[in-house]
């Protein structure tokens, strides 16, 4: 199997865990107290809940394919492929809740599939660099911090709903879309130079230290609003800025002139899916 095929493989397996991981985190935090919202009570009540400890089994199994994936392919690859988290989220949820999914909801899913496919196969993202300047990663870890914390601030002076829980998803699609490019460069450094150097590397406990951050920013997301306000803002948002990085920081590519056709259908199914996938009624009840 190729290197692109494989990057592949482990980038879906890595959104079904992350997916299975977002039923169970929500299933958990529903039941926390409002007045625990974005301080570390929440985290404290959450660790005494078996049910979010599975989610964090499952977020521990979609981080390791999450690195095997961006080990095998560039990051302009492997991060949109977890567009496919909220179609594999609400098809994990119609299980657990015991609904059927609608019609419509599989033509969304099919929708999100095929977009997918035909914006990536169009796109074929493909070169990138293996060293990144440190004026590079400075740049771009403070915009970062800049847009995240823009996303926090407006978040905490709404009230808990919709509004809330999407500014907390793209705040945590920011901090998940630049671990990923940490963990890019990471895993870099442990095929080039070894173990001794991966552990050595700033790059490994950025990865660390922006994967809590963003694990904290989605726990409040979920405690926010409901999953459908959450999900589509933290999947389209990492995708989005994860492509962003992939192509300034490690300067990857993508084709364009007329293949910008075909990658403009593709998005445009994206979209139209993961719209209509929220208005499958059982994904209401995930509040």
């Amino acid at each position: 199997m190729s290197a692109p095929a494989l990057a592949v493989l482990f980038a879906l397996l890595a959104a079904v865990s992350n997916a299975l991981a977002t039923v169970l985190q929500r299933k958990a935090a529903q039941d926390v107290p409002q007045a625990h919202a974005f301080s570390f009570r929440l985290m404290l009540d959450l660790l005494h809940t078996p049910v979010w400890l599975g989610g964090i089994a499952a977020v521990i199994c979609a981080a390791a394919c999450q690195a095997l994936a961006l080990t095998f392919g560039s990051l302009a690859l492997v991060q949109p492929l977890f567009v496919s988290e909220l179609p594999f989220a609400l098809v994990i949820a119609s299980f657990v809740l015991r609904r059927r999914l609608p019609g419509y909801g599989w033509a969304a899913v099919v929708m999100v599939a095929a977009g997918l496919a035909l914006a990536l196969a169009a796109a074929a993202p493909h070169g990138g660099r293996a060293q990144v300047p440190a004026d590079v990663w400075a740049y771009t870890l403070i915009a970062a911090t800049g847009v995240t914390g823009g996303c926090v601030v407006v978040a905490l002076r709404r009230p808990g709903g919709r509004a809330r829980a999407a500014l907390f998803g793209a705040a945590a699609a920011i901090g998940y879309a630049v671990t990923a490019a940490l963990m890019k460069a990471a895993a870099i450094t442990f095929e080039q130079e070894g173990t001794a150097a991966f552990f050595t590397d700033w790059q490994t406990y950025g990865f660390f230290a922006t994967g809590a951050c963003a694990l904290f920013l989605l726990s409040n997301a979920m405690q926010s609003g409901p999953l459908v306000a959450s999900q589509p803002a933290l999947t389209l948002g990492d995708a989005t800025v994860s492509l962003i990085l992939g192509m300034l920081v490690f300067h990857e590519h993508i084709r364009t002139g007329w293949w910008l056709l075909p990658e403009a259908l593709g998005v445009l199914l994206i979209v139209i899916g993961t719209t209509i996938l929220p208005r499958v009624p059982y994904a209401q009840t995930l509040r």
